[in-house]
């Protein structure tokens, strides 16, 4: 199951990825905002970081304007590699080698086409491990101090 969110700036490209996941048969949840009045993006991108933190949803999906704010507010839940991808090769390697665990997008960058293919990419890219578990491990130890 996966956890999305927007501000008002990705709404519209959230409600396409809706479209899509339940296409996919993929179930999610939505954590808002619900319309494209503004709103703040740390109160959606904080309770998606934090569920996903807590193991209860494999992966977020969030999107702002240009997804800089979503990745930054995520990434300060601990636990949480969010990584802002805007290509599909990004958004494979940061699965591969970084073990990524919230994908963030801006709709303002990118458009609906290739926002669908970096999500398919973020989606079914695994965690290469090796020598990167070892990297993402001095995250997580660094995390813990």
């Amino acid at each position: 199951m996966i956890a999305i969110g927007s501000d008002h700036g990705g709404f519209s490209l959230k409600k396409e990825l809706t479209a899509y996941l339940e296409k996919k048969g993929i179930e999610y949840k939505d954590f808002g905002t619900h319309s494209d009045a503004s709103c703040d993006y740390p109160d959606v991108a904080i309770p998606v970081a934090e569920a996903v933190a807590a193991g209860e949803y494999r992966f977020g999906i969030l999107i702002c304007g240009t997804g800089i704010g979503m990745s930054i507010a995520a990434n300060k839940v601990k636990g949480i590699r969010a990584a802002l991808c805007h290509d599909v090769y990004s958004a494979k390697m940061t699965r591969l080698h970084n073990d990524a665990n919230v994908l963030c997008c801006g709709a303002r960058v990118i458009g609906l086409g290739l926002f669908l293919e970096i999500v398919e990419a973020f989606l079914s890219t695994g965690f290469e491990g090796g020598r990167h578990s070892v990297r993402t491990g001095k995250i997580s130890a660094r995390e813990a101090e």
